[in-house]
């Protein structure tokens, strides 16, 4: 994703974020995020079904073939984009080799082949769009490590309870894409073993407006999917409610990207 340039106070400026927000989900909102979750489970690599929301469903109608293909051209061009990247580099200061992922939001693949190049062994990935999981199991199988990757369609908070505890878990710009964030977050952070990597929109009032730009786009597409804005200090303190202490903040001119640690870790 190119950077966008925001430059407040130019009438140009929704009709720039607002074409962004169309046609380049990597900015899109939060809209990037809810088609595709990841979720550790040992040595199983089919794709299983789960329920799914009409929420889910409308994500998966939007985020399509298509655009799969285009984002996943764009990573292999240019890898990931920066506010990803600036995740990426702080997970990989800590020793993670033969562990264990749970990437939700994680698209065309871009923290689960990033982690698994770093020395990630196993990931499990929950996902609610088809295309992009058949985007990421076509260039799993072309890296050799489908093996490795388990995908299973639909809503990370029906995911049952039975499935395995994941050494990190990462919501790369999902958090902005589901309407119940606390529900998302009990339900994710529990699976976190060490660490636990969120990226979600600043609490800008140019960022929510382009939210709600894109909202209005939903709507005239009669579509039941929506993005949301979460307000940063929420998303922190449901966050830490489950024992997680803040290990860094960055930020992008857009998105806020954190990184946490369970609480007693050394």
């Amino acid at each position: 994703m190119s950077p966008i340039q925001i430059c407040i106070g130019s009438h140009y400026f929704f009709l720039i974020i607002g074409y962004k927000c169309l046609n380049n989900r990597s900015f899109y909102g939060c809209i990037y995020f809810t088609s595709h979750l990841t979720v550790f489970q040992k040595s199983q690599s089919h794709t299983e079904p789960m329920n799914c929301c009409g929420h889910c469903q409308d994500a998966g109608n939007i985020f399509d073939e298509k655009t799969a293909k285009k984002e996943l051209k764009r990573y292999l061009k240019k890898g990931p984009n920066k506010s990803t990247r600036l995740l990426l580099d702080e997970i990989r200061r800590y020793d993670l080799h033969g562990g264990s992922l749970l990437d939700i939001g994680g698209g065309i693949g871009t923290i689960t082949f990033e982690l698994l190049d770093y020395g990630i062994d196993t990931i499990v990935s929950v996902d609610a769009s088809p295309a992009y999981m058949n985007v990421l199991k076509t260039e799993a199988e072309r890296r050799g490590v489908r093996d490795r990757i388990h995908q299973i369609f639909g809503d990370i908070t029906e995911i049952p309870e039975e499935i395995n505890m994941a050494d990190i878990v990462t919501l790369d710009r999902v958090i902005c894409c589901y309407p119940d964030m606390k529900k998302l977050i009990d339900r994710s952070a529990v699976k976190a073993e060490r660490f636990y990597g969120v990226v979600y929109p600043r609490g800008r009032w140019p960022v929510r407006m382009v939210m709600q730009f894109g909202n209005i786009w939903f709507r005239l597409r009669k579509t039941d999917f929506r993005t949301y804005f979460h307000p940063p200090a929420d998303i922190d303190a449901r966050i830490r409610s489950h024992g997680f202490n803040m290990i860094r903040l960055m930020r992008t001119i857009v998105w806020e990207a954190v990184l946490y640690e369970k609480a007693g870790q050394l």
